[in-house]
């Protein structure tokens, strides 16, 4: 493989790229096979694989073979990257769905800061002036509708974090980051640190261990359901923290 990546940083050849994009072409079925598992049923995970082709070949021509990275490494965030534009440029998740999001974490993350610890569910619909079935409710339709995860970037434009990225491979190059490597890492644990204790088992699961959905349940004795509520809830605590103003 190396005399390959060789070959195409001499010559820059089109047969050569092709040949390369075949190779890593299950890296993209995987980031889009991950994704989809939060989607909405009507995306379809081929129209993912579709929009992340265009981020491996992006990461193939940019990639150097100097920076001390394994190319997986430097192309996952990238075609998860290209995904992410994509869904964005549809606009897939309604307007209602997106303003509802926003006020829920305005809210945690005022609660946040005024209590000193992550807020209770009664503590949340309180504030939202909703019951706690209400609330539940709404966890359920953000989970259905979007997908709300560490994947997703808190911002768009040249200061994205990825959360996901940074916890997976702290040594992932990000030349365009404002906030080093390091940095981003100690915002990310501070934040977990401070999520209650099944959430952080949620993400841990999920994240670290890549567990679905599913064998998280089975693991806590929960419906798939209601883990999908748990994740929902960790990370809209986490990206209050991280991104309370976006």
């Amino acid at each position: 493989m190396h005399a390959l990546w060789l070959e195409y940083r001499r010559s820059r050849s089109r047969d050569v790229r092709d040949r390369l994009i075949l190779t890593y072409a299950p890296l993209v079925k995987y980031v889009a096979g991950r994704l989809a598992s939060g989607l909405p049923a009507h995306v379809d995970q081929s129209d993912l694989v579709s929009y992340g082709l265009e981020g491996l070949i992006g990461a193939i021509e940019g990639y150097r073979l100097d920076v001390g990275a394994k190319f997986e490494t430097y192309a996952i965030p990238r075609i998860r990257g290209a995904i992410w534009d994509a869904l964005r440029k549809l606009d897939w998740v309604p307007r209602s769905t997106r303003a509802r999001e926003k006020q829920l974490r305005s809210v945690i993350a005022e609660l946040e800061t005024k209590l000193g610890r992550a807020p209770k569910d009664e503590e949340i619909a309180a504030k939202m002036q909703i019951s706690v079935e209400e609330l539940d409710e709404l966890l359920a339709e953000l989970s259905r509708l979007s997908f709300i995860s560490l994947d997703a970037p808190l911002a768009t434009g040249e200061d994205e974090l990825n959360p996901a990225d940074r916890l997976s491979d702290p040594d992932a190059p990000d030349p365009q980051a404002e906030l080093s490597a390091a940095d981003q890492r100690e915002a990310i644990g501070e934040a977990i640190a401070r999520l209650p204790e099944r959430e952080k088992i949620v993400l841990t699961l999920y994240y670290y261990e890549e567990l679905t959905l599913r064998e998280i349940g089975e693991v806590l004795g929960v419906t798939e359901s209601r883990v999908s509520q748990l994740h929902t809830k960790a990370i809209m605590r986490l990206r209050s923290r991280l991104d309370p103003g976006a």
